[in-house]
């Protein structure tokens, strides 16, 4: 007898015709019936989940992130084993996470009371966490810890300089600064929110600047160095002036775009100042690597504040707002959705 009911509350989004051309999102807590769910090995009833960008661009139209219509958006899962089919290592109670892939994009994800997964994408839970732990870390956290994991491979070590977080409230970043202050970087934060200064010191921050500062253009290929290193969760004009103001063999690691997809830089930074770039995607990142990297989250790249202030916890009523906030960047660390737990 199967463990899943013929239907469940899910959070869904729909594109619906508007005027002329238009595409309207309906989004609204309904049922998702069993039958809907997709093909995989792995049946989890889902505990907890979080609310990344890529969730906001899949609940909106012309966001490029949605292949499927209705969807159940939620790229973080966490919870409980309730179902196994075919050969894998996995178990009916196992508590695991998963993110990634096409979770919450191609296929139903996290906000609903039960997901299937392909068990390929499956990371067991690592000790020392919690489900509600891991989702506090989420995507966001993950992609801060694979970032500052990405910096230390390429040789960037505490006592080097100053070591930059753009975005630095966004999910990403206040997880960035501080898993980075916790390992002994000087982390200078940025945002353009006055309001959060002292959130970013309660961090770790050692200092905060504006973001009109980082996020200038300028006609001067190079520019004085600042930086040993910087987590760049913006892109943009923003990671156009990190280019510009590393110092010698310093390095980035650039994971974000919400200042924007162009890029304006030179060859300059690379061939003078022996700067890295160093691209971050915890998407289709490499299980053994994935698998590695969530154990550090549990570990050396555990983020302070992931049981009080990095997160505010909503269920699934309140994932429409958290999805608007995010989208305009007006977050503040992460939005935790409790989904059954």
């Amino acid at each position: 007898m199967t463990a899943v009911p013929d239907s469940f509350p899910a959070f869904l989004v729909s594109n619906k015709p508007g005027e002329g051309d238009a595409q309207l999102a309906v989004r609204e807590v309904g049922e998702l019936a069993a039958a809907d769910l997709p093909a995989g090995e792995v049946t989890v009833r889902v505990q907890w989940s979080s609310v990344n960008y890529k969730d906001a661009l899949a609940a909106t139209p012309g966001g490029g992130v949605a292949r499927i219509s209705p969807l159940v958006p939620g790229v973080d899962v966490a919870g409980e084993v309730v179902e196994v089919n075919g050969t894998t290592d996995f178990n009916v109670g196992d508590l695991v996470i998963a993110h990634g892939y096409d979770i919450g994009t191609g296929r139903h994800g996290a906000y609903a009371h039960y997901c299937r997964l392909a068990a390929n994408t499956v990371v067991p839970l690592p000790a020392g966490l919690t489900t509600r732990q891991a989702m506090a870390i989420g995507t966001a956290g993950f992609t801060a810890a694979q970032s500052v994991h990405a910096l230390e491979h390429h040789g960037i070590k505490p006592g080097t300089g100053p070591v930059l977080v753009t975005g630095a409230t966004g999910g990403v970043g206040s997880a960035a600064v501080s898993i980075l202050s916790q390992r002994g970087y000087e982390v200078v934060a940025s945002t353009g929110k006055a309001s959060e200064h002292d959130f970013l010191k309660s961090l770790g921050a050692s200092e905060v600047i504006d973001r009109a500062e980082t996020s200038a253009e300028s006609n001067r290929p190079l520019e004085k160095e600042r930086w040993a290193a910087a987590v760049d969760c913006v892109g943009g004009s923003t990671l156009g002036y990190v280019l510009r103001t590393l110092k010698h063999s310093g390095a980035v690691a650039a994971s974000g775009l919400t200042g924007g997809s162009a890029l304006n830089t030179t060859v300059l930074p690379f061939i003078l100042r022996n700067v890295a770039l160093l691209g971050i995607d915890s998407v289709l990142i490499d299980m053994g690597l994935r698998r590695e990297i969530w154990g550090r989250c549990a570990t050396d790249l555990r983020p302070n504040g992931i049981d009080a202030e990095l997160v505010t916890e909503i269920g699934l009523a309140g994932i429409d707002a958290a999805l608007t906030t995010v989208k305009a960047g007006g977050a503040r660390g992460r939005y935790l959705v409790r989904v059954t737990g």
